[in-house]
């Protein structure tokens, strides 16, 4: 039995449409799915109540990346660095280096063109846990290509020891605060910050590092995504069993690095149409990391994917673009019947 997408009782819920909210701070949350508020910040308010090691640090940026949270549970253990990313991330380094565990916020652009060699040399080599915890990932703020870091994957898949997290929900979130904590070597999260969806507790989900995981099964085609886009598949499967009377499978990976390649090659490895979706330029992400998974196993097939096209962004309202640029679930559902017919 599939999934129902009901408000509860301690979430909101998005109720219609709205293409005119402020670029940088619109919520992702499609209508009808409930939300839970700075899911990063609570969850590392949580942890630090009871590991006294973690500490947090942004780069002028508290309030956009949900760290204003831990701040003011934790004022003693929070460090604003000003407009800074490279002195963060070595100022992190640092502290890890002397047995604390730094939780760092700022951009996933500043991140990752500013502060690359940074997260490289003074965490990733000597595999120190840094955390890295990015904002506006991929297509989620509609400030235009200084803001939209629709490559930050394929700028860090190449860095050894990194762990990459790209969080579906509010519920993804919460478990990969702990979760980055206990791991040897540096995170980096795609943060998604405010009122974040929460949809994957309604498939009986539960995250684990470096595993896939088939959300909602289905025999017409699958779809392998990973973030915001899994949002986006679920919805399309209600979408394509209702009107359609088609069930999509949906298989999450809340972790691009390490790579789940048994599960989803297991899964792409069938008769059944074949998907990716991620919200990130189809270079060097999700989709490249799947064609090579096949490729390596043996598996020779056609697999579409959906994602950000190779080049520079349009500025807008987030709606508006995410129809422009195939993210929304009635693109999904678009791209799905067409391979179908």
């Amino acid at each position: 039995m599939t999934a129902t997408l009901n408000a509860t009782t301690n979430a909101t819920t998005n109720a219609t449409p709205v293409k005119r909210s402020a670029a940088m701070i619109a919520s992702i949350a499609d209508p009808g799915v409930p939300t839970t508020s700075a899911p990063f910040g609570h969850a590392l308010a949580a942890l630090a109540s009871t590991d006294a090691r973690v500490v947090g640090l942004t780069a002028d940026l508290s309030k956009y990346t949900d760290m204003h949270v831990f701040a003011a549970a934790h004022p003693d253990r929070y460090f604003e660095m000003g407009m800074a990313e490279q002195l963060m991330v070595g100022a992190a380094a640092g502290m890890a280096a002397v047995g604390l565990v730094p939780f760092a916020t700022t951009y996933s652009v500043f991140a990752t063109r500013r502060a690359y060699d940074f997260l490289c040399l003074d965490a990733a080599e000597p595999r120190l846990n840094v955390n890295i915890v990015a904002a506006l990932p991929g297509l989620t703020t509609g400030y235009g290509p200084s803001h939209q870091a629709t490559e930050d994957v394929a700028i860090l898949r190449g860095m050894p020891d990194l762990t990459i997290f790209d969080p579906a929900d509010a519920v993804d979130v919460e478990a990969i605060v702990p979760a980055a904590a206990a791991i040897e070597g540096p995170t980096y999260t795609r943060l998604l910050r405010g009122q974040v969806p929460r949809i994957l507790d309604r498939y009986g989900y539960t995250f684990e590092v470096g595993k896939a995981k088939v959300v909602r099964p289905g025999d017409d085609a699958v779809i392998v995504s990973s973030g915001l886009m899994t949002m986006r598949a679920l919805l399309a499967a209600e979408k394509l069993s209702e009107l359609h009377g088609l069930e999509l499978s949906v298989v999450h990976c809340a972790t691009l690095k390490p790579f789940d390649e048994e599960t989803v090659v297991a899964q792409l490895d069938t008769d059944r149409p074949a998907f990716t979706a991620e919200n990130h330029t189809v270079i060097g992400g999700l989709f490249e990391t799947v064609a090579g998974a096949l490729v390596r196993r043996g598996v020779a097939r056609q697999v579409h994917p959906i994602g950000l096209p190779d080049e520079f962004l349009d500025a807008g309202a987030l709606p508006t673009l995410h129809d422009k640029y195939g993210l929304s679930t009635d693109s999904v559902v678009a791209r799905v019947l067409s391979a179908l017919r």
